[in-house]
């Protein structure tokens, strides 16, 4: 059974940083794109940082240079490094995983794609 479980959520005043985590329990696909997205209360879900099965990494325009995407090298945690954080980047965070169509780019998987979410973690901004 596949479960994805964030933690590290929090609040921070502007400026700040935070490192959210994703513990990735039984999913088995070698080739995948794990992903960070996050929905703002009245806003859609979206897609800000991607990494994928070589270690590929995607970030929307509006995280680039301040959240990092990484993993550990057992593949099993998922973490996004956020600085620099503003008050804008509140909102729920969430972890999912989808499996990487051959010769696609993760950046073409549309939100849809992804068939394993996390709960969700809540990150607030204060400014």
């Amino acid at each position: 059974q596949v479960r994805l479980v964030e933690s590290g959520g929090g609040s921070v005043q502007a400026g700040g940083s935070l490192r959210l985590s994703c513990a990735v329990y039984g999913y088995t696909y070698s080739s995948y794109c794990m992903g960070w997205f996050r929905q703002a209360p009245g806003k859609e879900r979206g897609l800000i940082a991607v990494i994928d099965d070589k270690r590929n990494t995607k970030y929307a325009n509006s995280v680039k240079g301040r959240f990092t995407i990484s993993q550990d090298n057992a593949q099993t945690t998922l973490y996004l490094q956020m600085n620099s954080l503003k008050p804008e980047d509140t909102a729920m965070y969430y972890c999912a995983a989808a499996p990487r169509l051959f010769g696609v780019s993760c950046s073409y998987h549309t939100v849809g794609r992804y068939n394993y979410w996390g709960q969700g973690t809540q990150v607030t901004v204060s400014s």
